[in-house]
């Protein structure tokens, strides 16, 4: 660049408006680091003390991770290093014909990307010479034709992310990436950007995020590469007051008073060790009968349904059947069907359809849980059905499958959406100190916890007569 970001951050013709003050100091330490630029002492001190290492960066880094409280401004740097790679650097000379360099913004979702995709518009407005540049813009992408630039949001997505050449891949709050058609979306995201990054010298690829559970692309970044001398990878952890000491130190104490482990991960920086993973994905595929996608009713076997219903706003309604049979090895739990229908739909109409399909297994009842009150017990009644309330919460359910994994004494069928809901489960632990088990953040679980149900559950009469006993 013919003028570093530490200057275009300061200059009162750029960005110095947006930057120069003294609550920025830790960023300015952080973007010496990254960038390998002289530091003051006062840097030192603290790229010391948020990077873990004894060293200082000789070279600019071309992959860095932030672990930063919320509010601490990680966004907004991004912003400002998004920017500047776009518009201070000539990408041309490594470009085939037709070839654009592109930066680009990626979050769990194209909704909260547009907050950095935001203040990138902002900082280019700041700035008359790079306003000229611009000759497209949408709700998405800012396109500068004659750099042969363009800043995008992307889609967090290893299908979609391929294809490109970046200049500089900017992951927002990667720690809650997720899919339900990938276990591991982060990890694959990734490895999908990668070869987009290779071919420009100097390209960035930026980790940014809260911390969250001991998993994931975040956490391994962490683990290998923090407090680790000549790492080639910079980790930057610190609190979210020790990069914006104007944060509000009420809003923070109150926070550590009503959840303490909740407040440690959201303003101190730190990675939950109350949050772990339900089950791992190789235990999960040695339960899977690969190319099983649906096992038709056979006499020979006791059925049992559980369904998950749904209003058909926002939740899917699911449904799933199962069987036991006895083997040389013991009993092993058979999962037959599972079904799901995504909103919008009509709650009328699918109940129509389950009944179906339960009535073909030779089944009149199915198990639920106490959704809806008595609307999915009046509407499966409607259709010949009757609706038993399970006597276990869905935790206790996915707790009684854990140990039928564990001994491969479950047959999972080959449905990949319902598979990675499974692997994505976590466990919580409370303060009380006891369990629950449920889904992510912004995760879903309808299609796992309708088949955890029917792989668990006694016959539906059975749970019936327990749920009358306890109510007794």
């Amino acid at each position: 660049m013919s003028m570093t970001v530490l200057q275009a951050m300061h200059d009162s013709a750029l960005f110095g408006a947006e930057f120069d003050a003294p609550t920025w100091t830790a960023w300015e330490a952080f973007l010496a680091a990254l960038l390998g630029e002289e530091m003051t002492d006062e840097q030192k001190t603290l790229c010391h003390l948020h990077t873990g290492r004894t060293d200082l960066p000789l070279e600019a880094f071309r992959r860095a991770a932030l672990i930063c409280g919320r509010r601490a401004g990680k966004s907004r740097v991004l912003a400002l290093l998004g920017t500047c790679l776009a518009t201070l650097k000539d990408y041309r000379p490594y470009l085939s014909a037709g070839e654009v360099a592109t930066v680009g913004i990626i979050a769990a979702d194209r909704k909260q990307a547009r907050t950095i995709f935001r203040y990138v518009r902002g900082l280019i407005a700041l700035v008359p010479e790079m306003e000229a540049e611009v000759t497209r813009e949408t709700d998405e992408i800012i396109e500068m034709a004659g750099r042969r630039v363009v800043i995008e949001i992307g889609t967090a997505s290893f299908r979609a992310t391929r294809g490109y050449t970046y200049a500089a891949v900017l992951c927002d709050e990667i720690a809650f990436w997720r899919d339900d058609s990938s276990a591991n979306p982060d990890e694959e995201i990734l490895r999908a950007l990668r070869p987009g990054l290779a071919t420009i010298p100097g390209s960035m690829l930026l980790l940014a995020s809260s911390p969250y559970a001991r998993r994931g692309v975040l956490w391994k970044t962490f683990k290998r590469y923090y407090g680790q001398d000549g790492a080639t990878t910079l980790v930057w952890k610190a609190a979210t007051r020790e990069m914006n000491p104007e944060f509000d130190e009420q809003e923070e104490r109150e926070a550590y008073e009503e959840d303490p482990a909740a407040a440690a991960a959201e303003y101190g920086a730190e990675f939950r060790n109350d949050i772990a993973s339900f089950v791992t994905s190789e235990i999960v595929e040695a339960c899977v009968e690969l190319g099983r996608h649906e096992l038709g009713y056979s006499p020979h076997f006791n059925y049992r349904a559980f369904v998950d219903p749904s209003g058909g706003t926002s939740d899917g309604m699911t449904l799933a059947i199962a069987h036991d049979e006895n083997r040389d090895g013991g009993t092993i739990s058979v999962l037959d069907c599972v079904r799901e229908i995504v909103p919008p739909f009509s709650p009328e109409a699918v109940t129509v359809e389950f009944s179906k399909v339960i009535a073909s297994y030779h089944l009149s009842s199915v198990t639920g849980d106490r959704y809806g009150g008595e609307w999915p017990r009046e509407q499966f009644r409607k259709n010949g059905i009757a609706y038993e309330l399970a006597p276990k919460a869905r935790s206790d359910i996915y707790r009684d499958l854990l140990p039928k994994l564990n001994s491969h004494k479950v047959e999972l069928l080959d449905n990949t959406k319902m598979l990675k809901q499974l692997v994505q489960l976590e466990r919580r632990t409370a303060r009380s100190g006891r369990d629950s088990i449920d889904h992510a953040p912004g995760g879903h679980d309808d299609l796992i916890n309708a088949a955890a149900g029917a792989l668990v559950g006694a016959d539906a009469k059975d749970w019936t007569t327990i749920y009358e006993r306890l109510a007794d």
